[in-house]
């Protein structure tokens, strides 16, 4: 069996209706179809460097267990995160996505709970999260079938660097104007709702069932920039749930970053949003890393050093290893 190292993923490409052929200022390239979405660290993303070139990460969870994924994820054999970038062009559809109780009624293993850094938006860019306030399934449905559910919606503006905390259970849709990292459980469960016209399948029964009244998704306090290390390196807390932790770095100097190798470890993510950087791992070469690229760092990894190129500012996730409360969010 191959050691484990720092996997640079390759973006899988996922066409939507309400996606764009233009993903710039994250990729260069251009696409001959609408794309949506690129999906970073799903089941089904490949390693694109070293020995285990060409494997999913689905296949490598399966193979290597809490090598990888580390003890904090819920399950052993599953990758527990999905990273991706959202490319909105035009409304999504307006859905709702079932908690971890929900979920297993039906017979999934967990529900999807995600959050959305805005790393980039147009003037007057929103989203809707959430129904306004004391609006009822009924009247929802009914809103539904009169073809003016987004009239009910709890529509917000973005602007970059917000985080957005998105819980199951929780209705909610994105506008265009905005790119956006998502980080979530490793889910892809979705009831669709409400589609503009579209023609695609809506999930009325099981999507209204799994509504919740209360919830406490919203925009998360912001926290300020603090330098840390000895370099001028800068770092912020986004959001820290009992599902993922997130991280805004900024980098202008190499940093040595630790892998708690306890009982309590998690795999960690790096996505670029600005930049360029080399990571220099364990077991394998270095990896050179851009915007819109994430890098794997297996939980069995004692560490890793970030080289920029000049800088470079990613997010890093992981698996809290103990209880966390829900984020604070704030009325925007």
């Amino acid at each position: 069996m191959d050691n484990l190292y720092p996997l640079l993923m390759t973006p899988l490409f996922d066409p939507r209706p309400w996606g764009t052929h233009d993903l710039s200022p994250i990729y260069s390239k251009k696409f001959n179809e609408k794309i949506g979405e690129s999906w970073l660290t799903g089941d089904n993303c490949m390693v694109q460097n070293g020995p285990l070139a060409g494997r999913s990460l689905s296949d490598l969870a399966s193979e290597y267990g809490r090598e990888l994924v580390g003890e904090a994820a819920s399950d052993e054999f599953r990758f527990p995160l999905l990273a991706k970038f959202l490319f909105p062009h035009e409304k999504l559809s307006v859905q709702v996505h079932p908690d971890d109780d929900d979920a297993r009624a039906i017979g999934q293993p967990w529900g999807k709970t995600e959050c959305w850094y805005v790393a980039h938006a147009e003037p007057g860019a929103e989203l809707a999260l959430g129904l306004q306030a004391g609006i009822t399934r009924a009247e929802f449905r009914q809103s539904i079938e009169e073809d003016r559910a987004e009239e009910l919606l709890n529509w917000i503006k973005v602007k970059p660097g917000d985080m957005i905390y998105v819980a199951g259970g929780t209705v909610h849709t994105l506008g265009p104007g905005s790119i956006i990292v998502e980080t979530q459980q490793q889910s892809d469960t979705t009831f669709r709702l409400y589609d503009y016209g579209r023609p695609r399948e809506l999930h009325l029964k099981d999507g209204l069932r799994v509504i919740k009244e209360k919830v406490m998704s919203g925009k998360v306090k912001p926290q300020p920039f603090r330098k840390f290390g000895e370099n001028g390196n800068m770092l912020r807390s986004l959001v820290a749930s009992r599902y993922f932790v997130v991280e805004h770095f900024d980098l202008n100097a190499p940093h040595e970053f630790a892998t708690d190798r306890k009982a309590n470890s998690s795999v960690q993510i790096l996505v670029a949003i600005e930049g360029t950087a080399l990571l220099e791992g364990p077991g394998a070469a270095s990896v050179s890393f851009s915007k819109g690229d994430a890098v794997v760092v297996p939980a069995s990894n004692q560490g890793f050093i970030v080289h920029p190129e000049r800088s470079v500012q990613f997010l890093k996730s992981y698996v809290p290893s103990g209880p966390v409360p829900e984020p604070e969010t704030i009325s925007d």
